[in-house]
């Protein structure tokens, strides 16, 4: 089996996932931040070099020459950090001094709007390096020429990718320091909020098994009361199961107690005897006896068998069924007995009445039902079957009926008003059953034959 992993760690492991990403985005943003940063810092050192070196531009004798100052590339040449490299033109992009096939600006470069120049920056490869470069124009005004002449300076990288990488370093650094700190505060809160739930699991596995007092809400968070609640609820129906188990358990048991003494005592006294008009005699009561205690077998099982399948209408395991077909099948199956018992049995059911059931359920009851009309109808009775729309059963009986101080007490289990008349008491308990897992409602009434009515309305199926 698959072990649930903890709640704690879940926790941590996505609040570690969300902070990675973070720190990824982070860690990118400082990066193209910095060197943004660097560019304007280094862009403004090339610019003024660029000036410098522009400054030293001169004319004699009809053309330009350069004297470049050392203070124009100390700033940053041949430092731990990058190259410089320039280059000058003059006014017919005729090289001057500097370095060759220094890169020109692409086409469209656009003009800084940042200083006072015509200047334009740029990114570019030189010797296999990757270099930032401004392109400085420089006017020549003089009576034998007129033109703008060039002053290209370039950098490599490093300096600026080691500035960048340095504050990318230090942001990462910083928030991986507050990330492991926001991890331990969830860690001891996390911790701390999950206390109560042990204090709660501690408590529940300290009980004996038959203690199922509710649990208090005192000891837990608020946020917690629901959980207790629900815990308290389930609690308090698994203690009115146990009870009705056990009181079941002991009704049955003095039901079953009291028959079998009986058929024992008829037998032994049986045995002592030596006609064999006493042993017949005996054999025929243990036979009746036998009969009785299989009925209530079965009766014991039908209540079983209710629980069972009221779970698996509570599981959707409903159908849709025809309740006018279930009762002409079971009218017919129950007519050779009310033949045998001098009753008429009759159905009123014309037109199909539709509902969601368990058909096994519905016909325990059917079965119930008729039973208990055709056991307490004298002969020469009626008993009627009658279903109708929406969703309604009758069984109504010419009986003797039953009184209305004691139509509740007919429902509960063992219970049984004629002792004479031959039964268990299970019957109309079990239907009670069947209608609360269909959640339909039963009723009984003084019936039309002066006898008694049961009426189920069910929830009409669609």
């Amino acid at each position: 089996m698959h072990k649930p992993s903890s709640l704690r760690w879940r926790l941590l492991w996505n609040l570690a996932l969300l902070l990675v990403v973070l720190m990824l985005a982070s860690g990118l943003s400082a990066y193209w931040n910095g060197r943004e940063a660097a560019d304007t810092a280094y862009d403004r050192t090339l610019l003024a070099s660029a000036r410098t070196i522009a400054a030293g531009v001169s004319q004699r004798d009809g053309t330009l020459s350069a004297d470049v100052p050392y203070v124009a590339l100390d700033t940053f040449a041949y430092d731990s950090a990058g190259r410089i490299f320039y280059l000058v033109n003059d006014i017919h992009q005729n090289l001057i001094s500097g370095y060759e096939n220094l890169p020109a600006p692409p086409p469209g470069t656009p003009r800084t709007d940042d200083y006072p120049a015509l200047a334009s920056f740029y990114n570019a490869t030189y010797r296999g390096q990757n270099v930032r470069v401004v392109s400085l124009l420089k006017p020549v005004s003089e009576p034998n020429m007129n033109g703008m002449a060039e002053i290209r300076v370039a950098e490599t990288d490093e300096a600026r990718v080691s500035m960048a990488r340095s504050l990318a370093a230090d942001t990462l650094l910083r928030l991986g320091m507050l990330a492991i700190g926001a991890l331990m505060i969830v860690w001891f809160a996390v911790s701390a909020a999950l206390r109560p739930l042990e204090r709660l699991r501690t408590a529940v596995e300290e009980r004996q098994s038959d203690d199922l007092r509710p649990l208090p809400l005192v000891e837990v968070q608020r946020e917690l009361w629901p959980l207790v609640r629900a815990l308290n609820h389930f609690t308090e129906r698994l203690r009115e199961q146990f009870e009705r188990q056990a009181q079941f358990i002991a009704d049955a048991a003095h039901e079953l107690r009291t028959p079998l003494a009986a058929l024992k005592a008829r037998l032994e006294l049986g045995l002592r005897a030596s006609e064999p008009e006493i042993w017949r005699s005996t054999l025929e009561t243990a036979a009746q006896g036998t009969d009785r205690l299989t009925h209530l077998a079965n009766q014991l099982l039908s209540l079983a068998r209710v629980e069972n399948g009221a779970r698996a209408i509570a599981e959707g395991g409903a159908q849709l069924l025809d309740l006018s077909q279930l009762a002409r099948e079971l009218g017919m199956a129950m007519a050779p007995l009310a033949h045998k018992r001098g009753v008429a049995l009759a159905l009123e059911a014309d037109e199909p009445v539709w509902l969601r059931g368990e058909p096994t359920l519905l016909n325990e009851l059917l079965s119930n039902l008729v039973d208990n009309a055709l056991a307490h109808t004298p002969p020469g009775g009626n008993v009627i079957l009658r279903v109708s729309a929406p969703a309604v059963l009758e069984v109504e009986d010419d009986g003797p009926g039953i009184p209305l101080d004691e139509r509740d007490r007919v429902f509960e289990r063992f219970y049984r008003r004629n002792q004479q008349v031959a039964g268990s008491g299970l019957g109309l308990a079990i239907v009670g059953e069947i209608c609360r897992a269909h959640l339909a409602q039963i009723s009984l009434h003084d019936g039309e034959l002066a006898g008694l009515k049961v009426r189920v309305s069910f929830i009409a199926g669609e």
